[in-house]
């Protein structure tokens, strides 16, 4: 898909904006997914393994726009990063819903864990921009992969947010069940986004008469 009306060199800048948040987010995603995964196992929460894996199909989901935008014509490669896009969602779905479930039905209570809270939130904090720039980038240049890579970042943010409810909860108020539920909102968000990915209904078009002033016409992009 090809944003009508971008300049030749605002393509070049934009493709380059792209690689550098794209290699910003898997470089903090790398190091969280180590943090996160650690802290949950230590402390079996289902709910932050989840976010740790999360983060690693984030670094591939980023590593897939990498490979797409890594070539001299990238829209070649669209749909192939999309799949893979896809199947990242689909994948993270399956994991979470299957331990959460088995966590609620009384396979292990989740520990509280500090250290797992002081990550998710700062994931919280930093997670929204990386999305914003890279989303926007994206639809300028037409790139329906961009997109839905910024939309697997933005999935973090919820994702992050459900956690640092989940975890707080249990910490402060021994709600073990919380962390399960949490776990849960992650794997409907990830069906819902790796739906969209695999149709590449990521609302990248470029903006026309009418469109809302981030380039969305429809309601697509909520």
């Amino acid at each position: 898909m090809t944003a009508a009306g971008v300049t030749a060199d605002r393509r070049t800048v934009l493709t380059r904006r792209i690689r550098l948040l794209v290699a910003a987010t898997i470089t903090y995603n790398v190091v969280e997914a180590v943090v996160a995964i650690t802290a949950g196992t230590v402390a079996s929460s289902i709910a932050l393994v989840g976010f740790g894996l999360d983060s690693v199909i984030e670094v591939s989901s980023a590593a897939a726009v990498a490979w797409q935008f890594s070539g001299r014509d990238p829209e070649r490669r669209e749909r192939a990063a999309l799949r893979i896009i896809a199947f990242s969602f689909f994948a993270l779905a399956a994991y979470v819903g299957v331990e959460s479930v088995r966590s609620l039905l009384g396979a292990g209570e989740a520990e509280r864990s500090t250290v797992g809270i002081v990550l998710v939130a700062i994931s919280v904090a930093i997670m929204p921009f990386l999305s914003w720039a890279q989303r926007r980038a994206g639809r300028e240049l037409g790139s329906a992969s961009a997109v839905a890579d910024s939309k697997q970042t933005l999935l973090c943010t919820y994702l992050s947010a459900a956690v640092l409810v989940g975890l707080v909860l249990n910490a402060a108020l021994g709600w073990w069940w919380a962390d399960p539920v949490a776990a849960l909102v992650l794997a409907v968000l990830a069906v819902r986004e790796g739906r969209n990915a695999w149709r590449g209904d990521v609302c990248c078009a470029p903006p026309v008469t009418g469109a809302s002033d981030d380039g969305c016409a429809d309601d697509r992009c909520s």
